[in-house]
């Protein structure tokens, strides 16, 4: 007799590894076999966590800082964040603004439930964090995606932004600085997109996951800091990784207000809630001291200047000095086939 098992649903059917989690598999299951591995896979910082920042979380879970707290998130850490993105943007947003989720992919996660429907078409950076295209297709939208052109360091093809543009778009996907490229997208080119989102009446998620990792005194050109985008876009962040936070897992969303309601009942049915000691460790980060993110941040400018130099001695290579992130993105297009094997 032939058994018939139930399947799964087509949601699940739609999401597709990450590569960088799969060969970070790969890596972890040699290292329990004694090999030495050197990791490239997995976009996070090789320092530890901030010494203030680890001893406010092992001081939170020892002071018995374990229960739930509201899906939220603490009020402290929410009043402080939106402290910070004022501090930073010159805004004026409150605590009725910010939710903490438990890290960027779940604020990423988050934001795409709240305004996506199945077919409408989302516009989103190419290449790109493999996370929003895994999750355009679980949502049932239909992907646009728009080349990064390295003529314009790794900002939007605008003139293919523009062809993209249409009544259906529902939500443009901006990234900068760029995982993978490094690039940071220009202030000229944030305000077309926010002009073309009032005109069309889209929606703008903005990842600001490495807006403090910025090289060569550079000012931040933030997409959330343009005036009157606020009612109409999603700010994402956290503290992965100017606070080499990664394994805490701890993120957040800045959200119009209008929204935040039904972006708490999602996560109490998604998540439940952040990490409590998590929470006051961030918020540590926060109100502590900075020297060792500076710190980080200029080692990661010092590696910067060193690997691209390297990859462009290199014959067939070229490869520009990202602006901010911890990523090298060369060219490699000289490479045929061809010469690959040869």
């Amino acid at each position: 007799m032939k058994i018939i098992l139930p399947q799964i649903s087509r949601l699940m059917l739609a999401l597709q590894p990450e590569g960088a989690y799969a060969i970070f598999n790969k890596a972890i299951a040699l290292e329990a076999k004694g090999k030495k591995i050197i990791h490239f896979e997995i976009g996070q910082p090789d320092f530890p966590t901030p010494k203030n920042i680890a001893d406010a979380g092992i001081r939170a879970i020892r002071q018995g800082l374990t229960r739930y707290n509201p899906p939220l998130g603490i009020m402290g850490l929410r009043k402080r964040i939106a402290e910070s993105i004022n501090e930073t943007r010159g805004l004026d947003i409150c605590e009725n603004n910010v939710a903490v989720t438990p890290g960027g992919k779940a604020a990423i996660f988050t934001a795409m439930a709240a305004v996506l429907e199945k077919g409408d078409e989302v516009i989103y950076p190419d290449p790109g964090f493999p996370t929003y295209y895994s999750l355009i297709d679980f949502f049932g939208a239909i992907k646009k995606p728009v080349p990064l052109l390295e003529i314009n360091n790794f900002s939007f093809d605008m003139k293919e932004f523009r062809k993209k543009l249409s009544k259906k778009t529902k939500l443009v996907i901006i990234n900068s600085p760029s995982n993978p490229t490094g690039g940071i997208m220009p202030m000229k080119d944030l305000l077309e997109i926010a002009e073309a989102s009032r005109a069309l009446n889209f929606w703008v998620l903005t990842d600001e996951i490495y807006s403090k990792i910025i090289f060569d005194n550079q000012r931040y050109p933030s997409f959330y800091a343009i005036k009157h985008v606020q009612d109409r876009t999603i700010l994402v962040d956290g503290f992965s990784k100017v606070y080499s936070m990664t394994g805490w897992r701890i993120g957040y969303l800045a959200v119009p207000e209008r929204i935040l309601k039904r972006i708490e009942y999602f996560m109490t049915h998604a998540f439940g809630c952040t990490a409590t000691f998590t929470q006051y460790a961030a918020l540590d980060g926060l109100n502590g001291p900075k020297e060792s993110q500076k710190k980080m941040v200029n080692q990661f400018e010092e590696r910067r200047d060193l690997v691209v130099a390297a990859l462009n001695k290199i014959d067939g290579i070229v490869c520009q000095k990202p602006q901010g992130a911890f990523y090298a993105f060369p060219n490699i297009k000289a490479f045929t086939e061809s010469r690959i094997i040869e």
